[in-house]
């Protein structure tokens, strides 16, 4: 009788693609963060954290210029997708938005600068190292290696530029107001969070920056003259 030998066959492995139940476990175990119902998994955004929503390439800019500024462009979570800046800031942050904006000159201008506070969601990026299907920029410094615009997440996915840090106190982490804008530690202490005062009028300049050049490259390109608001 002839004798049947079984194929080998590999063992199964564990997808580099986390289930959105695992996901969702990450973010509401791990961090302590508060999810919305329904998939795709989502951020309540307003409990924990606010969101400032900006152009990524005025948010790239502006992570640089606090970064060399004593390291104060690092330490607190920034995520990207489809070409826009997720910057995560104190919770109630998304209220004093347009106050301060007031304050610093920036209230008369049409400003691409969009803060989210409670009631809203944020599309969860996939957690540090898995897979995304492209660079999900887990390991990259932050501000020091931003991700290339164009290429933040597969088939307009959102993935972390700069992860949050499971253990971390999520609060100490994300920039707020303090009295006259003086919040910081020692110069060049890379993991405090700059005032929230200068995150904004330093992403409010690279934004304003960002139209001026598009609307010169507009110029350029049709020879007409813009009318700016």
């Amino acid at each position: 009788m002839a004798r049947t030998v079984a194929p080998s066959v590999p063992s199964p492995r564990r997808p580099l693609t986390p289930s959105d139940d695992e996901v969702r476990l990450w973010y509401e175990n791990a961090l302590g963060w508060p999810t919305a119902p329904g998939m795709p998994v989502r951020l309540a955004v307003g409990v924990r954290f606010d969101v400032l929503d900006v152009p990524a390439e005025a948010g790239c800019a502006a992570l640089e210029r606090l970064g060399r500024s004593g390291g104060l462009g690092r330490g607190f979570p920034v995520a990207l997708r489809e070409g826009r800046m997720r910057l995560l800031v104190a919770a109630g942050s998304a209220e004093e938005l347009p106050g301060l904006l007031e304050w610093l000159d920036w209230g008369a201008l049409a400003l691409d600068l969009v803060a989210v506070g409670a009631g809203g969601l944020m599309d969860a990026p996939w957690p540090p190292g898995a897979d995304a299907g492209g660079d999900t920029g887990g390991d990259a410094g932050p501000a020091a290696r931003p991700l290339p615009l164009g290429r933040d997440g597969s088939q307009g996915a959102a993935v972390w530029l700069r992860p949050p840090e499971p253990g971390r106190e999520a609060e100490a982490s994300l920039p707020t107001l303090s009295a006259m804008g003086t919040r910081g530690g020692a110069r060049g202490d890379r993991d405090v969070p700059p005032d929230l005062v200068r995150l904004v009028n330093t992403v409010a300049t690279q934004v304003h920056r960002v139209r001026l050049r598009r609307a010169c490259a507009a110029v350029r390109a049709d020879g007409q003259p813009l009318a700016f608001s």
